[in-house]
């Protein structure tokens, strides 16, 4: 699987961007698919996790960081993953990393196995 993450910016406080995972592989749909963060001197961070349907339903998952600002969507025809980050906050500035992973929990970056180049969002005061 390779995925390409585009749709990052500069944005202003309290702005919107909607980030894109393409990937390419025909088993695109047996992939939980996630978010991470990392931002300059920090750790990489979780953001938000969806499953394929015949894995916990489709479940999504969030960092309480992003709760009721961020979404994380799938649209397996398109193999493609979504972020859509509203409210944005200057501490949401970061590269973000789309990546792929078999088996969980999801939220743990060790267990992707797959991961994209990172697009960089900047949310100014």
């Amino acid at each position: 699987v390779q995925l390409q993450a585009s749709g990052g910016g500069l944005v202003q406080a309290g702005g919107s961007l909607k980030l894109s995972c393409a990937a390419s592989g025909r088993t695109f749909r047996s992939y939980a698919m996630g978010w991470f963060r990392q931002a300059p001197g920090k750790e990489r961070e979780f953001v938000a996790a969806i499953t394929p349907i015949n894995w916990n339903g489709g479940s999504t998952y969030y960092a309480d960081s992003v709760k009721g600002r961020f979404t994380i969507s799938r649209d397996n025809a398109k193999i493609t993953t979504y972020l859509q980050m509203n409210s944005l906050k200057p501490e949401d500035t970061a590269v973000y990393y789309c990546a792929a992973a078999l088996r969980g929990p999801v939220t743990e970056h060790y267990k992707y196995n797959y991961w994209g180049q990172g697009t960089q969002v900047t949310v100014s005061s």
